[in-house]
C-alpha cells in the first residue's frame, strides 16, 4: 500500500495542475464581471444574475458591450437570440477585434430583414487592417425563436466560425507565404446592436421601420476559453504548444472528416456569397489565400 502512495500523490498533483490550467484560460460568463457597456448605457441591461445581456436599438441610440480583457487564441462563444419581426436595417454584431489602423478582427454580423425573410450571417476577417474577406450565409433555423450558439475559435493554425457546433467557415494560416494572419495582437470581445440601414438589407434599399422599435437582441452564457493577453510577451506564450494551451493540440489544427462533412453541408446549401468567387468586384484579382487549400 505504501508503494502506491507516491503515484497517488502524483495523480492528485496532476489533477490540481489541470484545474489551475483550466481556470487560467477560462473567463467567467457573468456579463458585469467580464464585460462593460461602452455605448448606449440606457439601451442595455444585464439580467439573470449577470448571465443575460439585452441590447436595444431605437431612434435615439443603439448599444454595445466589450470585454474587459483581450485574448489571443482560444474559443469565444455566446448564445444569441436575434431581433424578431421586421428587423430590416438592423445589424446585431458579435466579434473580436484589436485597435488601430493595423487591427485584426474576426466577425459575426447578423443582417436583419423584413418579416418572414431570412437573416443573413455576414462573416469577415481583418488582418493588419485589411478586410474585404466577406462570406455570407442564410441560417437553417429561425434565429429569433430561441438562443443559438455562435463560436469563434482561433489558434496559430486556423480560424473557424461555428454555429451550434457546426463549422461554417475556415481561414487558415499562410503567413509563411506572405498572407497576414491574426496572431500578434490581443483582441477584445464585442457585441452590439445598431442602425445600418444604409447597407444592411438589400444593399440599403430597405430602411428601418421605426414603428417596429424598440429592437431587442438577447445574449446569454458568454464563455471565453482563451489565452489572456498580457502584451507582446503573450505572442509566444499563447502560441507555445503545451497542455495549458489546449488550442495548440493537433486535434485543433484542422477539421476532422466529420466536421468537413458538416462544413460542406452548410456551404453547399446555405452559402450565398464568397469573396473568393467575386471576380467582378476584385477586377479579376483573386486574393492569394483563395488560391490555397481553404480547409
Amino acid at each position: 500500500m505504501q508503494s502506491k502512495m507516491p503515484s497517488l500523490k502524483a495523480l492528485l498533483l496532476a489533477l490540481f495542475i489541470i484545474a489551475v490550467v483550466v481556470d487560467q484560460s477560462f473567463v467567467e460568463a457573468n456579463f458585469p464581471k467580464s464585460m462593460y457597456i461602452n455605448w448606449g448605457a440606457h439601451h442595455s441591461s444585464f439580467a439573470g444574475n449577470g448571465e443575460d445581456l439585452q441590447l436595444v436599438l431605437d431612434q435615439t441610440s443603439g448599444s454595445a458591450v466589450k470585454s474587459k480583457r483581450s485574448f489571443l487564441f482560444g474559443s469565444i462563444e455566446m448564445l444569441i437570440k436575434l431581433v424578431p419581426g421586421n428587423s430590416a436595417g438592423t445589424v446585431t454584431a458579435y466579434y473580436v477585434t484589436s485597435t488601430g489602423d493595423k487591427h485584426d478582427e474576426i466577425d459575426f454580423e447578423f443582417l436583419g430583414n423584413v418579416s418572414g425573410q431570412p437573416y443573413i450571417v455576414h462573416t469577415n476577417i481583418y488582418t493588419q487592417g485589411n478586410g474585404s474577406r466577406e462570406q455570407q450565409f442564410y441560417l437553417w433555423f429561425d434565429p429569433t425563436a430561441d438562443f443559438h450558439n455562435y463560436t469563434i475559435h482561433w489558434n496559430p493554425t486556423e480560424v473557424v466560425w461555428y454555429i451550434d457546433n457546426l463549422p461554417i467557415r475556415v481561414f487558415r494560416n499562410y503567413e509563411k507565404d506572405g498572407i497576414a494572419f491574426p496572431n500578434k495582437q490581443g483582441m477584445r470581445v464585442h457585441a452590439s446592436l445598431w442602425n445600418a440601414d444604409n447597407w444592411a438589407t438589400r444593399g440599403g434599399l430597405v430602411k428601418i421601420d421605426w414603428n417596429s422599435s424598440p429592437f431587442i437582441a438577447r445574449f446569454r452564457r458568454f464563455r471565453a476559453r482563451a489565452c489572456k493577453w498580457d502584451g507582446p510577451v503573450s505572442i509566444n506564450q499563447c502560441a507555445t504548444k503545451s497542455p495549458a494551451n489546449w488550442w495548440t493540440s493537433p486535434s485543433f489544427s484542422q477539421l476532422s472528416s466529420s466536421q468537413m462533412g458538416q462544413l460542406n453541408w452548410v456551404r453547399q446549401n446555405f452559402m450565398i456569397y464568397d469573396y473568393c468567387k467575386d471576380t467582378k468586384r476584385l477586377n479579376g484579382q483573386i486574393p492569394p489565400e483563395c488560391l490555397k487549400q481553404q480547409f
